[in-house]
C-alpha cells in the first residue's frame, strides 16, 4: 500500500481555475485514502492549494524546502 507520495507543482495557480480545482481534488483524495503528501513546502500557488486541501481533509503533509530558500524567507510563513 502506498503510504506517501511526493508532489511538486507550480508556485502559481496558473491561468485557468481548472488547475487549482485539480490540486484541491488531489489533496482531498489523498487525505481520504490515508496517503501522506511530501511537497515543496510553499504556501502559495498550486502547492499551497494542494497542501491546504489535504490538511483541511485531515491529511498528513510534510513540506521540504532547501535551506537557501528558508534563509531568504521564501518558506511558508504563519
Amino acid at each position: 500500500m502506498i503510504q506517501q507520495v511526493s508532489v511538486f507543482c507550480g508556485s502559481s495557480a496558473g491561468f485557468n481555475e481548472i488547475y487549482a480545482d485539480a490540486a484541491q481534488t488531489l489533496g482531498r483524495e489523498l487525505a481520504r485514502r490515508g496517503i501522506g503528501i511530501v511537497y515543496g513546502a510553499g504556501n502559495v500557488g498550486l502547492m499551497g492549494v494542494l497542501a491546504d486541501a489535504a490538511l483541511a481533509a485531515g491529511g498528513q503533509v510534510v513540506g521540504v524546502i532547501r535551506f537557501f530558500y528558508k534563509k531568504k524567507n521564501y518558506a511558508t510563513q504563519g
